[in-house]
């Protein structure tokens, strides 16, 4: 028999459950949830249910889908937005990803803020994109992504550009602001670049390392030649 004290208690039991992959999990919430803003000590007290928001936003990204098309078991849509927007003046997901960062980093045994980094980037296709670039050299009309990671593959930061601007001009972009984020780094890797005196004599560069590692060359297959025969064969 369905009583007040069943229908909460399953209740209870639906929100514990994922509803989608992307739903937070317990142990995710736990640690998530210091980081969010604190309720007001006036006013009115909050309603919305903040991991229920977070979920939403993991749904959205993972699915690709507008803010209009969440579904009806997220809270409304401009409710979801507006929390969104707070969070990212916050700078909440970037904390997020940082502090992640840096306790994956301690549990293999390295330093929490890294000193050595990786940049390169990498031409994609945007046909939906409203400012787009073409990348003669990949022959790509699209965007661009300046990536910084640390040497074991951790992303540090990425700056999206239009797909015309070059590698050397899109690394120094980035090189002004990664240091702000990471303090200690100082070692970089880059490949060949497009202008590599350009980079290292940039007054950005000065205070890095910086070492150019070549791109391997790509192995071209050659056509068999004609006078290729039988071994040991003699041309008459």
């Amino acid at each position: 028999m369905w009583t007040p004290a069943t229908r909460g208690r399953m209740a209870e039991i639906e929100k514990k459950t994922k509803r989608y992959p992307t739903d937070l999990t317990d142990e995710e919430w736990a640690r998530i949830e210091p980081f969010l803003p604190s309720a007001a000590k006036s006013g009115r007290p909050a309603r919305t249910d903040l991991r229920e928001v977070l979920s939403a936003i993991r749904y959205l990204a993972r699915s690709g889908g507008g803010w209009r098309m969440l579904p009806k078991d997220f809270p409304p849509w401009p409710t979801v937005y507006w929390w969104f927007r707070r969070f990212v003046r916050r700078f909440l997901f970037q904390t997020i990803h940082d502090v992640a960062l840096m306790l994956d980093r301690e549990r293999v045994g390295r330093e929490a803020s890294p000193t050595g980094g990786v940049i390169d980037s990498q031409s994609v296709k945007a046909p939906e994109a409203k400012t787009r670039g073409y990348d003669a050299g990949k022959k790509i009309v699209g965007r661009k992504r300046h990536i910084a990671v640390d040497t074991d593959g951790r992303l540090l930061m990425v700056n999206l550009t239009t797909a015309d601007i070059s590698d050397s001009a899109g690394a120094q972009m980035i090189l002004d602001s990664v240091r702000k984020r990471w303090p200690w780094l100082k070692h970089l890797f880059a490949a060949s670049l497009t202008n590599r005196r350009s980079q290292t004599d940039s007054k950005g560069t000065k205070q890095w390392i910086t070492k150019f590692v070549p791109k391997p060359m790509r192995r071209r297959s050659h056509p068999p030649s004609h006078n290729s025969g039988v071994r040991g064969s003699r041309t008459q």
